[in-house]
């Protein structure tokens, strides 16, 4: 049987991370002209700027919030489905996104920030929105993994997902020039098939051992729709929190606000008309309901129109839910792939979706709806790209979706056949689903028969008076 001792593993991996980071921030890292002291000073000389308020830092940090909101609270309370995994759900959660955004702030900014000149990488409110952006990668793959790995292996999941990420996201906004501020391809498609690929490879054969636990109870179920009802509404600001100042940002929001107002209809609807007695499923609840903000990530930012954003969503709830109903089992049985939270239906393919729908949008984008400047600046035509047709950045889109895909099964492979090795202290296939591997767990309360409880309680009042 595997075991699941990690006294010496964790710390040592947290231990010597965290010095390494310590070590590299104080060789790379240093404030933006907009985050330093004198830098700002200088700034706003240079620019005429009088008001303090002009600080970026204004803009950015209500969505700032909303997005980091999202990443521990939202993400987390969707994994606490599981009905003896709630703290491995929120606790492990908690532990790869703040060490993954370290990471991810460094790999970022060697690709995007790093100045030539000094060698250093500059940061500001933006830069920690991505760096959330990036982590939110390696989460959504965590799903696909809940219940079945070591908060060890899943420092490496984060690791090289992270690592990932930063190189596609740059083959995908750099090299290809796509347009992608919501994420569904860099974020959703890349991290669903990256968690998926990690899954085939470490395929369970007996899991089965342990599928008593691999369900929810009801207050674990109450617990996921806290979470998935905060990714619900703050959805429209992780959209548009790095979109165009203006116009842009206030469109990101009303498409992705619309879109999954849509998305929570026909998720009911079909979580109905997929059961016999036609009652409700929690699980399409809490998850196809998000499956519009996935597929917006792209296209909100563009003129999609009212009208589009709810039929994008429409079309999201029935697909999402019919994958929870039909192929998630499907993937199991036929393909060996098994999926904890079904990310392959809200987050693979709704962002795959998501991508080309994005493509289609920005080929059919015109002069007329757009204006001269409005092309230029939605899909930033200006440069190298500034003779880009449109029909030539829809295919661009295409192909940076399919990027997305590559870089989450390639690496998803290569990831899955190093956290097989057994040193990573994962559980056995009768201890998965399972908090008694790595929590320290209160005793239950459970076994209290209720009525002395209650009978206690009241003798304990009448004392007191």
């Amino acid at each position: 049987a595997n075991n699941t001792y990690i006294r010496v593993s964790l710390p040592a991996v947290c231990f010597v991370w965290q010095i390494a980071m310590v070590i590299l921030f104080g060789v790379f890292i240093r404030y933006d002209e907009e985050s330093d002291e004198k830098g700002w000073h200088e700034f706003k000389r240079s620019h005429n700027i009088t008001s303090n308020i002009e600080n970026d830092f204004y803009f950015r940090y209500p969505s700032f919030q909303d997005v980091h909101v999202m990443i521990f609270v939202g993400f987390g309370f969707l994994m606490t489905f599981l009905k003896r995994y709630s703290f491995g759900g929120v606790g492990f959660n908690f532990l790869i996104a703040a060490f993954g955004l370290q990471w991810a702030l460094l790999m970022q900014g060697w690709f995007h920030s790093l100045d030539p000149v000094t060698g250093k990488i500059t940061i500001g409110i933006e830069s920690l929105i991505n760096a959330d952006f990036c982590c939110a990668g390696s989460l959504i793959a965590y799903g696909a993994l809940l219940g079945k790995v070591s908060p060890v292996q899943l420092m490496i999941v984060t690791l090289f997902g992270v690592t990932l990420f930063a190189v596609e996201e740059y083959i995908i906004l750099d090299l290809l020039h796509c347009r992608d501020a919501g994420g569904s391809m860099v974020i959703h498609t890349f991290g669903g098939y990256y968690g998926l690929a990690i899954s085939w490879v470490l395929y369970r054969p007996n899991l089965n051992l342990s599928k008593r636990l691999n369900g929810s109870v009801y207050h674990s179920d109450l617990f996921a729709m806290i979470g998935a009802l905060f990714l619900w509404m703050f959805w429209p600001s992780f959209n548009s929190a790095i979109t165009n100042h203006g116009a842009g940002q206030h469109r990101t929001v009303i498409n992705t606000y619309l879109s999954l107002a849509a998305c929570v209809l026909t998720t009911f609807a079909i979580s109905s008309m997929g059961q016999k007695k036609g009652k409700l499923d929690m699980v399409h609840i809490q998850n196809a309901s998000l499956a519009a903000g996935v597929a917006m990530g792209t296209s909100a930012e563009f003129m999609i129109t009212p009208y589009g954003s709810i039929i994008v969503g429409f079309c999201c709830g029935i697909i999402s839910t019919f994958g929870y109903l039909y192929v998630t089992p499907f993937l199991e049985k036929r393909l060996k792939l098994q999926d904890t939270c079904g990310i392959h239906n809200l987050h693979a393919v709704p962002g795959m979706l998501g991508g080309f729908v994005g493509a289609i949008v920005a080929a059919a984008a015109t002069e007329e709806v757009y204006g001269k400047e409005g092309l230029v600046e939605t899909f930033g035509l200006s440069g190298k790209f500034e003779n880009r047709s449109m029909s030539t950045q829809g295919a661009y889109q295409a192909a940076g979706t399919c990027v997305a895909i590559a870089f989450g099964l390639v690496g998803g492979v290569c990831v899955g056949f190093i956290l097989r090795f057994p040193l990573w202290g994962d559980p056995a296939d009768d201890f998965c689903f399972d908090d008694e591997a790595y929590w320290e767990l209160p005793e239950d309360e459970e076994t209290i028969p209720p009525v002395l409880e209650y009978n206690n309680h009241m003798i304990n009042k009448h004392q007191d008076t």
